[in-house]
């Protein structure tokens, strides 16, 4: 189902879309489009909704009918475009697992090689938790001379260490129970280059569209229980997006990138694609899961 824009994505009746659990994707330009696409695929999503401009080519999904993909034609750039189109999609599938990304981005949780998405959210349920926080882990070419955007899938490299947390305070200045602020990777790294209200990591990328939640600009949601780490009584399963979109933004934008000449460090290490391989770095945790 295609749609012109956000405005008629609105009109679109509460429920008509069944079933999820859904995806949505915020295509920011072209690349690697098709293999986020493939990828949001192979994890076992009903729905992926793709938000692209107009003039850029979504890649249709041939002869699968265990998931319908639907393109929403906006200005992904726009302030706010992100959240509006989040939003809508919240008040569209109410009850159903939602999960957002960009292009370029790619959802790990724990085992997720062996097992679906519906079946980690439906466990996530029976743990009385209706959000999952995903750290998103920064991948980047390792020759940027072979690869002047910084995307490189075949040869991909991210930081195996130099993560680490902050106390998230509350209006009042006092530390928000089970909140915290995640800091590592290249906004770490290249920080100067970061304006600092974009320099965390955390993201809350797959929850349950409750009645009248919000995602706001800052990646958190208006539940505020939501927003937590953990439930009270144990940890809880978090999960990774592995993600090029801020090497892609450093080596684009005018003001860093003649500035960096490699994203290389000594605590890069090769991306082996694998939910294990995130777990043993401690960027993610299957919680009780097992």
């Amino acid at each position: 189902m295609n749609f012109d824009n956000l405005e008629q994505f609105a009109t679109v009746a509460p429920g008509r879309f069944g079933k999820g659990p859904a995806a949505m994707l915020i295509a920011e330009d072209g690349i690697e489009v098709a293999s986020t696409i493939a990828h949001l695929r192979s994890l076992g999503f009903r729905h992926i909704f793709v938000l692209a401009a107009p003039d850029l080519e979504v890649p249709p999904l041939i002869d699968d009918i265990k998931v319908q993909l639907h393109v929403i034609r906006a200005r992904t750039r726009a302030p706010g475009a992100t959240q509006a189109a989040v939003n809508i999609l919240i008040d569209k599938m109410p009850g159903e697992w939602l999960h957002y990304c960009y292009n370029g981005e790619y959802l790990f949780y724990p085992f997720c090689e062996d097992r679906s998405v519906g079946e980690m959210v439906t466990w996530v349920m029976e743990e009385r938790r209706s959000a999952i926080l995903t750290y998103v882990i920064d991948l980047y070419a390792p020759d940027l001379r072979a690869h002047p955007n910084a995307v490189s899938l075949d040869s991909a490299m991210l930081d195996s260490s130099g993560y680490y947390a902050e106390g998230r305070p509350d209006i009042n200045g006092h530390p928000k129970e089970r909140q915290l602020n995640f800091y590592g990777g290249l906004r770490w790294r290249f920080e100067e280059h970061v304006a600092k209200p974009k320099r965390t990591i955390e993201r809350i990328a797959l929850f349950q569209a409750l009645p009248g939640v919000r995602l706001y600009d800052d990646h958190t949601l208006s539940d505020e229980e939501m927003n937590t780490y953990a439930c009270p009584w144990h940890h809880s399963l978090t999960a990774a997006i592995c993600s090029f979109r801020v090497a892609k933004a450093l080596r684009t934008n005018p003001g860093s990138r003649h500035d960096i000449a490699d994203f290389r460090w000594h605590k890069s290490t090769q991306f082996h694609w694998s939910s294990l391989q995130l777990m043993e770095l401690g960027l993610m945790e299957p919680g009780q899961w097992f």
